[in-house]
């Protein structure tokens, strides 16, 4: 069995650029006030919600493991 990851949005930082719907479309969706959210909070880890974090223009997406916590992205320095 794969990894699963928890996603986060901070809809603190969102400024609702959709870039998270461009690399993984089934992954997130906006709300009315074009605020992104996780589809699911914990999901299968893959490329595409990776590649959504790592798109973000402000880094509201953060990805850590399900099961332990510990950070996917944005790394720990």
């Amino acid at each position: 069995m794969g990894d699963r990851w928890h996603v986060e949005v901070d809809r603190s930082v969102c400024i609702g650029s959709a870039q998270c719907l461009h690399h993984a479309p089934d992954g997130f969706r906006l709300d009315m006030a074009r605020q992104s959210h996780p589809v699911a909070p914990d999901a299968d880890a893959g490329e595409q919600l990776l590649a959504a974090a790592e798109g973000c223009p402000v880094e509201a997406i953060t990805l850590t493991l399900a099961a332990g916590g510990e950070p996917v992205f944005p790394p720990e320095e």
